[in-house]
């Protein structure tokens, strides 16, 4: 049985990193600006890891335009990432501080949440301490018949004839030459922009397919553009297959309709699950770009954020081809966490609480990022942001953890569902490292 030992509450003060989670602010009737109110929330250690059992103290520091509020109280409560068990209270502030301290018997994420208000302006700040967050399991082991169910999906896309068609469009840089890509899938067929430097020669480019987070959007052709400048042969794919380069009326009319409730349509089989088709195009677009006849003949990285990450781990699972996958805050882990007690990742096939019915357990587990990363080769690049509650810590390490290969994760201490711009950094240089890797060691991993 999970627990949390609740120490008791202290007043003092705590050297630590700020993490700015909440600001308020409003007008006064004159017009001049209040000051600002800003609410912090973080642990007492700089890297927030600790081992169970040991107690986390996390100070909380509210400020108004820079300078310690006057004493005031706050409410916190601890959870398990966000989940039961759960434990609040009330922290009287000194000079603006006051600190909450508690403890996890079990790895996880330990998380702080923590209220207050200024005068009209109500405040929320989060915290996050990881508690030996490389001891995560896996919610549920991978279904025996896991790589048959794929192995067969794979055949029948393998018989679905590829017709690519590159039809030249305007290029963002002079430098580089770009296409509209499409090509047969099973269901939706893959809509992508592809990009490579002017005059590339032949085997002389390692791809990089680069894959969406959630949302219904055109392909990037600026991304793709950027990446092939930097060397590669590139393809940014859209994640339902839809045609490239419509005005933003047309994409938003899907969001608000067909697709309003792509996330978890589908979800009482495994063969309906709207991501089966959106997996199996990952697989098509690696066979459009291996094709070509500049691809280097030994690099593929799959790359993407959310939603992206998710795909960047099932296409590592699923396809051989792939060398290197670098997944950020990534979504799609450890889907049946709500049966351990835990917390799920988007897109929340099993929302928090909900008893799902066995058939919805059963298939939601061959869309699992867990199950994908135990079963991939390639080596592989996270990130993660300890104040997500989109795609929770705790999910992201069950991933993680589950991948046997090479690995690196970047912890995104002050973050919730993005990528700060020094783990945005940490992705493309992992890209690039793998690049140069492949280079020198002529393509053994």
């Amino acid at each position: 049985m999970k627990s949390f030992l609740f120490l008791r509450r202290m007043i003092g003060h705590v050297v630590a990193l700020g993490w700015l989670v909440a600001v308020g602010s409003a007008a006064e009737a004159a017009g001049a600006v209040k000051p600002a109110h800003t609410l912090t929330v973080v642990a007492d250690r700089a890297d927030a890891l600790y081992r169970r059992g040991e107690i986390v103290t996390f100070t909380v520091k509210l400020e108004v335009d820079g300078k310690p509020a006057a004493d005031g109280e706050v409410q916190w409560t601890l959870t398990q990432d966000g989940v039961e068990p759960k434990r609040s209270g009330q922290a009287k502030l000194v000079e603006g501080r006051a600190t909450v301290t508690g403890t996890l018997d079990t790895p996880g994420f330990l998380q702080c949440r923590v209220n207050g208000q200024v005068g009209a302006t109500k405040l929320t700040a989060l915290g996050g301490a990881g508690i030996e967050p490389t001891q995560i399991k896996p919610s549920q082991p991978l279904p025996d018949d896991f790589t048959g169910f794929w192995a067969a999906k794979k055949a029948l896309l393998a018989a679905v004839p590829m017709k690519a068609r590159l039809t030249p469009v305007p290029s963002p840089r002079n430098t580089v030459d770009t296409f509209d890509v499409q090509a047969a899938s099973v269901g939706a067929g893959v809509s992508a922009y592809l990009a490579r430097p002017v005059g590339a020669k032949a085997k002389s480019l390692p791809i990089i397919l680069t894959v969406h987070g959630a949302g219904v959007n055109s392909s990037n052709l600026s991304g793709a553009a950027g990446w092939a400048d930097a060397g590669a042969l590139a393809m940014d794919m859209n994640a339902h297959g839809l045609p490239n380069g419509n005005p933003k009326e047309f994409y938003a009319a899907l969001a608000a309709g067909e697709l309003k409730e792509y996330r978890r349509a589908g979800r009482e089989s495994r063969e309906t699950v709207y991501f089966l088709g959106m997996y199996l195009r990952l697989v098509r677009a690696i066979d459009v770009l291996t094709a070509q006849p500049e691809w280097d003949g030994r690099t593929v990285v799959v790359y993407g954020s959310s939603q992206g990450g998710a795909q960047a781990i099932a296409a590592a699972g699923l396809d051989a081809r792939v060398t290197y996958f670098v997944a950020g805050v990534p979504a799609g882990c450890d889907h049946t966490g709500g049966l351990v007690g835990r917390i799920a990742g988007w897109p929340k096939f099993i929302a928090t609480g909900e008893q799902a019915s066995p058939e919805i357990v059963a298939a939601v587990r061959y869309f699992d990022g867990v199950n994908f990363a135990a079963l991939a080769k390639a080596p592989g690049f996270f990130t993660v942001g300890f104040i997500d509650t989109t795609c929770p810590p705790t999910s992201v390490y069950a991933a993680f953890n589950a991948l046997r290969a090479e690995k690196g994760i970047f912890n995104d201490i002050p973050s919730g569902h993005t990528n700060s711009p020094a783990a945005g950094k940490a992705m493309r240089e992992a890209a690039l490292k793998h690049f140069a890797a492949m280079r020198g060691a002529g393509g053994t991993r």
